[in-house]
């Protein structure tokens, strides 16, 4: 068994999963807090050096899950890891966000697709010569990015 901590939770204006944007560039100017745990800050030395964050999460309210998923931006089913649902195998998210300020144990977010409570289990510089690459597939995707910036959560993998 493989078992993580927390180092802190994540504050969102969402307070449930329905209505939450499903990836942050759909959820542009929310705004959001972390707080991190004591035991923790001293690790945060640094990171206001950085534009945006890499934010590793606990799908903590997603009850089940299924190897194959409808996921949001579709009508199909699809094996679980050709999409982004957060009803996984082991339900970890994540999320770039920009780091707007950085105060004791406190780091202010923008662009926030995350429900408020969620347990935090990391974060990482995002720097695009790492992280950036062309994709040259998208998969089923392609044929529904259009629809990102009006899909919501609709509470359909915890309820």
């Amino acid at each position: 068994m493989i078992t993580y901590r927390e180092i802190g939770i994540v504050q969102s204006p969402f307070k449930e999963p329905k209505g939450t944007p499903i990836q942050s560039p759909a959820a542009q100017d929310i705004d959001g807090v972390i707080s991190i745990y004591p035991e923790y800050v001293e690790g945060l030395k640094d990171i206001e050096g950085f534009s945006h964050i890499i934010l590793l999460y606990h799908f903590h309210l997603v009850k089940e899950s299924s190897l194959l998923v409808k996921p949001f931006l579709d009508t199909n089913l699809h094996g679980v890891f050709a999409t982004r649902s957060p009803s996984r195998p082991n339900p970890i998210g994540f999320s770039i966000v920009r780091l707007l300020k950085v105060a004791e144990n406190k780091l202010y977010i923008r662009d926030v697709d995350i429900v408020d409570g969620t347990p935090l289990l990391d974060i990482k510089p995002y720097v695009a010569e790492f992280d950036v690459r062309k994709p040259e597939r998208t998969g089923w995707f392609e044929k529904n990015l259009h629809k990102l910036s009006t899909t919501k959560d609709d509470g359909r993998f915890v309820e």
